[in-house]
């Protein structure tokens, strides 16, 4: 299996905070963004990849080609996995990849979300998706910038 040194929901996947603080934090040297419709759009993908430095690898999978990809056999990869909802990592976990921590970052309000914490927002089905990682064992923290105190996510479920 590829080693995944981090996973984030994060709404806006590649912007400035990932670029600069997360990448560094966690020493990653690819980014994997696991997104049904993002995969599709090339252009958009195309920008992305313009937008990390050139020594940052960046794919772009569904949560099926995803999963199968992350359980290849690593060749050296340290992968930041990248997703804009719970649902895909949950897919991720019921499809076999191992995780033992997610950081939840960046899930803005929108129809259907209410106040999770702080700047976090989440729909009731997003908070049962959260309830169902959790009792997956699964390490759940929320941390917007690396220089704040990761906070547990089940304190606020």
């Amino acid at each position: 299996m590829k080693q995944i040194v981090f996973a984030r929901i994060d709404d806006r996947l590649i912007h400035g905070q990932v670029m600069t603080a997360w990448l560094k934090q966690c020493d990653a040297n690819e980014v994997v963004i696991i997104d049904n419709e993002l995969c599709k759009d090339t252009f958009v993908v195309m920008m992305m990849k313009s937008l990390i430095p050139s020594t940052i690898s960046l794919k772009v999978f569904n949560d099926t080609d995803a999963a199968a990809y992350l359980k290849e056999d690593g060749k050296g990869e340290k992968i930041l996995i990248l997703v804009k909802t719970p649902q895909v990592i949950l897919t991720l976990l019921n499809n076999g990849v191992k995780l033992e921590y997610l950081n939840v970052g960046g899930m803005g309000m929108k129809a259907g979300r209410s106040k999770l914490y702080k700047n976090i927002a989440a729909s009731d089905e997003e908070r049962e998706v959260f309830r169902e990682l959790r009792k997956m064992e699964l390490m759940m923290k929320v941390q917007v910038v690396p220089t704040e105190k990761a906070e547990d996510l089940g304190k606020y479920l």
